[in-house]
């Protein structure tokens, strides 16, 4: 639930310079990998879609299940849990789950724009909730 939470919070910033995608009428999306330690599958499976909606709302790009005019892979590279508000009995009230994200972004028709860059972003959540259910 939280992760639903922060991704809906998350705001993925891209540009195709000014909006335009030139000539790209496809892209893909791998499955994101879960290379941070604390992540679960399941999370970066959830992510991985929530970039896929994304992208399909925001660009004309019609979804292929692979080789897109432009083709996105990445990994989730940390995802870290911190309390954020302590209690007077030393408990937390709120946790802070950052998740980082590695992505690569690769134009088949203009390889000068093949890019890589990194997306931080945390959402607070309720002590008492557990990330895994």
């Amino acid at each position: 639930m939280v992760l639903l939470l922060l991704l809906g919070a998350c705001r993925v910033n891209y540009s195709f310079t000014g909006g335009d995608v030139g000539d790209a009428r496809t892209m893909s999306v791998e499955l994101i990998e879960a290379r941070a330690p604390l992540a679960t599958p399941l999370s970066a499976q959830v992510l991985t879609e929530s970039v896929r909606d994304l992208l399909l709302a925001q660009t004309p790009l019609k979804l292929k299940q692979e080789e897109g005019d432009v083709q996105y892979s990445g990994a989730l590279i940390g995802y870290d849990v911190q309390p954020v508000n302590i209690q007077a009995n030393e408990t937390a009230a709120l946790n802070r789950l950052t998740m980082t994200v590695r992505i690569t972004y690769v134009n088949t028709l203009e390889p000068k724009k093949n890019k890589e860059f990194t997306v931080a972003r945390f959402a607070d959540y309720d002590s008492g909730q557990d990330l895994t259910a």
